[in-house]
C-alpha cells in the first residue's frame, strides 16, 4: 500500500480502470483475504488448477470468496456465495511436481458479486463491483485505536499461552496490523465475513476487538478481567 494507491507485487492499482469488471472466483470456507494481506493456498482440484493457469496467463487476479453461510446450492448445483469477496494477485507461485500449485495471493481490494457469467471454463466467473476506496485505505490508519487493538491481541495470546514477535508487531502499520490480525484470527466463517465486510479500517479494528472480547468472555467468563 502506497499513499493514494495500492501496489501489489509489480502492479499498481490506482483507479477503476486498473481493475477487472469480471473475475474467476475461488470459493473457500473460512478463508479471509484483505487488502495488502497475504494468503497462502495449496491448489489441487483440477478446475482450480485451470483457474490458476488462466490467471497466470492474464492479469494474475482471482477472487477469493466464501460460500454463503448455510451452504445452500443454487439451481446449477454450485454453492451460493457470500456477497462480498476480495481480489487477490498471485505474487508467488510454485509447482510441487505432484500436480499441485503452491501460491501466495496478496489482497488488492474487496468486491461485491453482481452476476454470474456463462462460461465454458470449469471454474465460475462473476461480474463484480470493486471497492475502489480500498486502493487508498492507508488514509484511514490514524482512525484506528492501536492501543485497544494490541490490548485485545495480547489478552488473546496470554489466555491461550501463545507468543508473538512483538518487535515486528510494533513496526507494523495500522493497516498491516489490523488486516493481518483479522486474517490470522482463528474465528469462524461468520466472523471472518463480518471482518471482510466492515466498511472501513477503523470499523474492522473495532469489530476484531469486539469478536475477541466475546470469545474471551465465552471461554473465560469475564473478558474485562483478561483485558486488564
Amino acid at each position: 500500500m502506497r499513499d493514494g494507491f495500492m501496489q501489489v507485487g509489480n502492479a499498481r492499482y490506482l483507479k477503476p480502470g486498473d481493475l477487472p469488471d469480471s473475475i474467476a472466483v475461488f470459493p473457500l470456507t473460512g478463508a479471509l483475504l484483505l487488502p495488502a494481506g497475504q494468503l497462502p493456498l495449496n491448489i489441487f482440484e483440477p478446475r482450480y488448477l485451470a483457474m490458476l493457469d488462466a490467471a497466470l496467463s492474464g492479469n494474475r487476479l482471482i477472487g477469493m470468496v466464501q460460500p454463503a453461510l448455510g451452504e445452500h446450492e443454487d439451481k446449477g448445483g454450485e454453492p451460493n456465495l457470500a456477497a462480498v469477496g476480495c481480489l487477490g494477485r498471485i505474487t508467488s507461485f510454485a509447482e510441487t511436481g505432484d500436480g499441485r500449485y503452491i501460491v501466495s495471493l496478496t489482497g488488492v481490494c474487496r468486491f461485491r458479486l453482481l452476476e454470474e457469467k456463462p462460461t465454458s471454463d470449469p471454474f465460475r466467473i462473476f461480474r463484480i463491483a470493486p471497492f475502489i476506496a480500498d486502493l487508498s485505505a492507508a488514509n484511514e490508519e490514524e482512525a484506528v485505536d492501536r492501543v485497544a487493538l494490541l490490548t485485545a491481541f495480547k489478552a488473546y495470546l496470554d489466555a491461550n499461552k501463545l507468543e508473538a514477535d512483538w518487535e515486528s508487531v510494533e513496526r507494523a502499520s495500522n493497516l498491516t496490523l489490523v488486516n493481518s490480525l483479522a486474517m490470522m484470527s482463528p474465528f469462524g466463517p461468520a466472523e471472518k465475513q463480518a471482518l471482510l465486510e466492515a466498511p472501513d479500517l477503523k470499523t474492522r479494528a473495532e469489530t476484531l476487538i469486539a469478536i475477541t472480547e466475546i470469545v474471551l468472555a465465552r471461554v473465560f467468563g469475564d473478558s474485562d478481567t483478561v483485558l486488564q
